[in-house]
């Protein structure tokens, strides 16, 4: 049996061994076709493999570049231990990357507030189904700055992963890892307990917590759209995704003084190298602050001629 015939049981050994979410999934069959078929019916020796890795760097950003090598290094991997083949080509390469921080996009807090201010605004003004939409749209968006959970894993929350007396909340992250998350403010699960009491008998029938008007999921597009329409509606021109409330989460904790290992903690992240990358947006906000707010810009010292 060819290699590349042999990624259909290596990518279910990904989903049901390793329980590797869709996204992942997805990438690693994107990536392996496209490697297999650039090596064509050609032996994937060190030479071809160098050569398939110099086309990706003319291609692709590097953050994508890392990517599909990881997805194809993991495949050989895999093969090795399998036994399946007795050299790895891979052991004989070595790939540098320059690191290249981008900084995550957040928004400001006023925008937060002024979105959950509009939001909360349209509470009342309708009732039945529409109040019982509304009033899951403005519990996912608090859930949203409560948790920093990224979109799957809000949409995914199952009713029994919610504690509305202690407000600790179940998430199912990447690869199956759970980690809890505490939401300690009152009006947070004020609104998680109301839009609960309207909607329980559907949240009960279909198991997840936030549900959708035909009573299933809250599936992560709808809640993209949702998203882009309250901030449209809210008059705000930033196109605010919900990643953004997961960064904008992590940042504004640490700006607080919360220790870089308790969010990673609170993130999932596996490594801390992960959640690093929010001190650097924290130290350009401290940076800000210091020079517009310090009180020495206003001290009246005559200085150098």
């Amino acid at each position: 049996m060819r290699l590349k015939d042999r990624v259909k049981p290596y990518l279910e050994y990904c989903e049901y061994r390793k329980e590797l979410n869709k996204k992942t999934l997805k990438a690693y069959r994107i990536d392996l076709r496209q490697f297999f078929d650039f090596i064509a019916d050609g032996e994937p020796d060190k030479e071809r493999i160098e050569k398939y890795i110099t086309e990706l760097h003319k291609t692709y950003k590097q953050k994508t570049v890392k990517r599909k090598i990881a997805s194809i290094k993991a495949y050989y991997n895999y093969l090795e231990e399998e036994e399946i083949i007795e050299d790895n080509p891979f052991r004989k390469i070595k790939v540098k990357f320059k690191e290249v921080i981008t900084l995550p996009r957040i928004i400001p807090r006023e925008e937060i507030e002024q979105l959950l201010n509009y939001m909360y605004g349209c509470l009342g003004k309708d009732s039945g189904r529409m109040e019982r939409y509304q009033l899951r749209d403005v519990a996912v968006v608090e859930v949203f700055f409560a948790t920093g959970a990224r979109v799957y894993e809000i949409s995914n929350i199952r009713e029994d992963s919610v504690n509305l007396h202690s407000g600790l909340v179940r998430i199912m992250g990447k690869g199956g890892r759970e980690r809890y998350i505490q939401i300690g403010n009152s009006s947070i699960l004020a609104i998680l307990k109301k839009y609960y009491e309207e909607n329980e008998t559907a949240i009960k029938k279909s198991g997840f917590f936030f549900v959708n008007s035909r009573g299933d999921r809250y599936t992560e597009q709808s809640i993209r759209l949702m998203l882009k329409k309250y901030t449209k509606l809210a008059g705000i021109d930033r196109n605010i995704t919900p990643h953004m409330f997961r960064h904008s989460f992590a940042t504004y904790l640490i700006e607080e003084g919360v220790d870089v290992s308790c969010v990673q903690q609170i993130l999932g992240h596996s490594s801390i190298r992960t959640t690093q990358i929010y001190i650097h947006i924290a130290a350009k906000k401290q940076a800000e602050i210091l020079k517009e707010m310090h009180p020495r810009n206003s001290m009246n010292v005559a200085g150098v001629a």
